[in-house]
């Protein structure tokens, strides 16, 4: 017991006669480089040095409440877990220079759930239990950290972007709640007001709308100046008549919760450009897009409007230029990555929809028989970046096989104009021929069946690559009820196949998230892609698979990935901290690969998804090798869970 004291007192005095060395260092990590000089001298004088060698237990689960809060000085530590079944305790993460170790434990005064071993020779500072709890009071900062782990460190990386952004643009973010933009007093009238005085009341205003309300003040309708402008240019205007003969009735309502993105997304789905914001019950006010383009600068309603009005493809072509600058714009403004696909994905529905009319138009054929386009991977998750190809079918109604090939022979011809021309509008052509224009893929939705139910019988690595890309499916245009009952049926097939389930998670652990037991990024160290690590394959579909054996396994019809993993943990199928971690863990690294997108763009380099983590900042090579780390948490839990 004395040596250990001494050890202790030895470890104490190295530290106190280093403080200056021993800050300087801590300045150089998350986050205690956020945290006031006076908190964190408070925090060194109070820490002790230990050595702990290779091989040598830090802490153990049977050692009861952790006692120390640990820094990683030097060295490296590994968390490893007894999994039932496994001979040898499975690594869960590692730890290297300036990361700390046990947040969770310490604040919830129990055991590691882990045993910490030192993976090399490692110094580590400690401070006590007693010390990190008030060191929790003293610094928002640490306490900020203490309570949520990396994702705070994340949050750190998005503000920051955002302030960047208000200093160069002067505009808020998109994040703003609705109850927080100064929204002007709407401006209501009765359903038997006459049109000319609802009118005078939104000239008075200066605004471009009044909501009719009933008499409980709630929104029964909403009447516009473009409203106004096709009932004079109709001719048929009754100035004395009620309002509620002209109003669009039930307009669309968000609460004042709700984000401005949720405005600008709502307005370019459903053609709208008025809001009601509501309280409760109560209407708080109106917001237009003219409110939102204030904000940001961003005329996304705009856009969405000119593609979906678009008189040609050369029009198309221009505007899709148009969606790059906005995405450059969001990403300035330190937009979330599922902000940014979902708009892009949006945007490019809107552009792929605007195609097949225009198709259409040109086709020459009035008979053409009705069918409805489908979309597969990236696009069906609303999971698209600038960067993609394209994955579509199409999905038809036919009594038989015979009159299926005669329909098909129709459609076919179509189908390739349709490929070439998004193609001409940026959506490269799919080198493994999984378009529309491929007669494999334009089926009946009875041959779709058959095709689906193929796949799950025989499980050939063709159709494992297969499923990967058709089990995510969503209907773009035409009847989305053919596609929505489609799915259900696979669906169903699905839950009563254990065997291809469980394929189909083997198949799932193929792509590894490259972090390796003694090094921060496992890469290949010669040759074409020399330290580099592919964010899409290596990164982001360790989630994207392992996500998607779940939601179909348990019947989850969402087909994106974070709307998919929202279910499972809805359903206590995963943690709600785990869900939690994994959703921001994806979301970083498609942040990353965005930006890279961006850049390679700005550059005119060829799009890549390869990155040389030693080319990021301290803080954002942290945060992705603690995102792979998730994805290997994941896949560790879909084998366990698969006794795979």
């Amino acid at each position: 017991m004395r040596k250990e004291q001494s050890s202790d007192q030895l470890g104490r005095t190295a530290v106190k006669q280093n403080i200056h060395g021993t800050m300087n260092f801590l300045f150089a990590h998350s986050p205690f480089d956020l945290m006031e000089p006076g908190h964190l001298a408070w925090m060194v004088e109070r820490c002790q040095l230990r050595f702990f060698a290779r091989g040598d237990a830090i802490i153990r689960p049977t050692d009861g409440p952790v006692e120390f809060f640990h820094i990683v000085k030097q060295g490296l530590v590994r968390g490893e877990r007894l999994i039932a079944g496994q001979p040898e305790p499975d690594t869960t993460f590692e730890i290297s220079t300036g990361e700390c170790f046990p947040l969770a434990a310490l604040i919830g005064g129990r055991a590691t759930r882990t045993e910490h071993k030192a993976a090399e020779d490692t110094f580590c500072l400690m401070l006590s239990r007693a010390d990190f709890l008030q060191l929790v009071n003293l610094s928002p900062p640490f306490r900020d950290f203490a309570l949520r782990g990396v994702s705070s460190l994340l949050d750190l990386v998005n503000k920051q972007a955002q302030r960047e952004a208000r200093q160069t643009l002067g505009s808020l973010s998109l994040d703003e709640s609705l109850g927080a933009i100064a929204i002007r007093q709407p401006v209501t009238a009765s359903p038997d007001t006459p049109i000319q005085q609802a009118v005078r009341h939104m000239h008075e205003a200066s605004v471009g709308s009044v909501v009719i309300t009933s008499t409980a003040a709630m929104p029964l309708g909403i009447f516009t100046l473009r409203d106004l402008r096709r009932l004079v240019a109709e001719g048929a205007i009754d100035l004395q008549a009620s309002i509620d003969r002209v109003m669009t009735p039930a307009p669309y309502c968000l609460p004042s919760t709700a984000s401005a993105f949720d405005a600008a997304m709502a307005m370019t789905r459903e053609h709208i450009g008025h809001i009601c914001v509501m309280e409760g019950e109560r209407l708080l006010g109106v917001v237009s897009e003219r409110d939102l383009f204030a904000l940001q600068r961003v005329d996304l309603v705009h856009l969405a409007r000119a593609i979906a009005n678009s008189p040609d493809v050369t029009e198309l072509v221009r505007l899709r230029r148009e969606i790059h600058r906005l995405v450059d714009s969001m990403l300035a403004h330190g937009a979330s990555a599922s902000q940014l696909t979902h708009i892009i994905t949006l945007l490019n529905d809107q552009t792929v929809c605007r195609v097949i009319e225009l198709c259409l138009r040109s086709h020459g054929d009035p008979q053409i028989p009705p069918f409805t386009w489908l979309c597969f991977g990236s696009e069906a998750r609303g999971e698209q970046t600038l960067h993609t190809d394209q994955d579509n079918g199409i999905l038809f109604e036919a009594e038989d096989d015979r009159q299926a090939e005669s329909i098909r022979q129709q459609l076919l011809p179509l189908a390739r104009r349709i490929n070439q021309t998004l193609a001409e509008c940026g959506f490269a052509l799919c080198p493994g021929n999984i378009m529309a224009s491929n007669p494999q893929l334009c089926l009946s939705r009875r041959e779709w069946h058959r095709r689906f139910a193929q796949c799950i019988r025989s499980a050939t690595p063709g159709n494992l690559l297969a499923s990967s890309i058709f089990f995510d499916l969503r209907a773009v245009w035409g009847d989305t009820s053919a596609a929505s009952s489609l799915f259900e049926d696979v669906l169903a097939m699905i839950a009563d196949a254990p065997d291809f389930q469980h394929l189909l998670a083997r198949n799932a652990l193929g792509n590894r998230p490259p972090v390796g037991f003694f090094r921060e990024f496992v890469m290949p160290g010669s040759g074409q892609h020399r330290h580099t690590l592919d964010l899409k394959i290596q990164g982001l579909a360790p989630f994207v698979d392992a996500v998607r054996v779940l939601a179909l396994a348990n019947g989850v019809q969402a087909t994106g990935t974070l709307q998919r993993l929202d279910e499972l943990r809805n359903r206590q199928l995963i943690g709600r901290l785990d869900a939690e971690a994994y959703d921001e863990a994806y979301q970083f690294i498609q942040l990353l690969r965005m930006q890279q997108h961006q850049l390679q763009e700005e550059q005119q380099l060829p799009y890549s998804n390869r990155l040389d983590p030693a080319t990021l900042n301290q803080l954002d090579r942290r945060i992705l090798r603690e995102s792979l780390r998730q994805a290997r948490r994941l896949q560790a839990s879909l084998a366990m869970r698969y006794q795979l």
